[in-house]
């Protein structure tokens, strides 16, 4: 499937929970403990439509009530994400984010800087090795691939591919879903324009994926505004690149009005991986660490799979008989999947830097 090549615990416990794996029911209910005593959790970048992150922020509140869930800027991009936690390193108060949720690229740079701490869950061994950092410092949790959402009031044709964005058909029509000089799903877009070009993964994806988007500027196609399923049915933004799962949850949540198309691109079909990571500088270690047990419980992944999300323990859930039938039946057809690629951490981190980077001085649309 993969092919991107609290209160304070005793000095004890403390050591327990570091980064080894909780291999007991006792080590579990210390963690629980350590966690209700600490009483809350601050996320950000949390909206409830993305990934069926509702239902799953909701479960753990229904399974730990003492614990209160602060949320932060449920609207933020990766970046914003990583600079909360350094502009919050001395500040044990409310703006202050336990966790985060980032786009791969951003777990090793979080790693390198000293952003974040390590932590491994109890499913650890379950995770495929190639989408978790071997030391623990984050992991990933779910992927999907970009896609077109699409406004059927609007657009009676929907494109099928990246290079029909650049009919004049589709003026004033296409958005993304982020800032592309902070939003990873914004940079993953670009990124995947410039693979369906034909440009070599990479430096040379990003920097065709920039000139894709000069001339969808140029051509008067592209909306500079962080689009989202309420400016797709608006009429401000008929057509949307995003991740797949946001919008088929856009689509169920639209109810038909307007009716929408999800398309996923012939070519230029990028998987994107986010991965979880708890602040170096958390005001709620403990809570933080039960969060992640959370999410990579078998209840939690299939959180994901609610969300038109890949959960990143499918494989082993499905081995086990754990995926339920009605869920893989809403999704779109694998085969729309079969030419999926996984960019590298290399690959990402090139493209990431070429991109927002040159973003201004290419493109030159302030999206916002």
């Amino acid at each position: 499937m993969f092919k991107f090549t609290g209160k304070v615990l005793s000095l004890s416990a403390a050591a327990l929970f570091a980064s080894t794996v909780i291999s007991s029911a006792d080590a579990m209910d210390d963690l629980v403990k350590a966690a209700k005593a600490e009483g809350q959790l601050t996320t950000i970048a949390l909206p409830h439509d993305w990934c069926g992150y509702g239902d799953v922020i909701a479960g753990f509140k229904a399974k730990y009530p003492e614990i209160t869930v602060n949320e932060l800027n449920p609207d933020a991009g990766s970046g914003d994400e990583i600079e909360a936690i350094k502009a919050n390193k001395d500040n044990k108060g409310p703006q202050a984010p336990d966790v985060i949720d980032v786009g791969l690229s951003f777990g090793p740079s979080a790693k390198k800087d000293g952003l974040i701490q390590p932590y491994k869950v109890s499913t650890w061994d379950s995770i495929p090795d190639s989408a978790k950092d071997a030391d623990g410092y984050w992991t990933g949790d779910y992927y999907g691939v970009l896609s077109f959402q699409v406004n059927k009031d609007l657009v009676k044709e929907s494109p099928t591919d990246w290079a029909d964005l650049l009919k004049p058909e589709f003026a004033n029509s296409v958005a993304l879903a982020g800032d592309p000089r902070a939003s990873n799903q914004a940079i993953q877009a670009v990124y995947a324009a410039g693979l369906a070009s034909g440009a070599a993964a990479g430096e040379a994806a990003g920097t065709a994926g920039l000139e894709f988007f000069k001339k969808l500027n140029a051509a008067g196609n592209f909306v500079p505004v962080i689009g989202k399923t309420a400016t797709l049915a608006q009429g401000q933004t008929p057509i949307l690149v995003t991740w797949d799962y946001n919008a088929l949850s856009g689509r169920d949540t639209l109810k038909g009005n307007p009716p929408v198309d999800v398309i996923v691109p012939k070519t230029g079909v990028v998987a994107g991986v986010y991965v979880q990571a708890i602040s170096a500088y958390a005001p709620h270690p403990n809570a933080a660490k039960l969060w992640l047990e959370y999410l990579y419980s078998d209840e939690g992944q299939i959180g994901w799979l609610k969300g038109y999300c890949h959960p990143i323990r499918f494989n082993d859930l499905a081995k086990n008989g754990k995926v339920p039938a009605d869920m893989l039946a809403k999704m779109p057809p694998a085969e729309s999947y079969t030419a999926a690629v996984f960019p590298t951490l290399d690959e990402q981190g090139m493209a990431k830097e070429a991109i927002t980077k040159n973003w201004d001085a290419v493109v030159g649309a302030n999206v916002k």
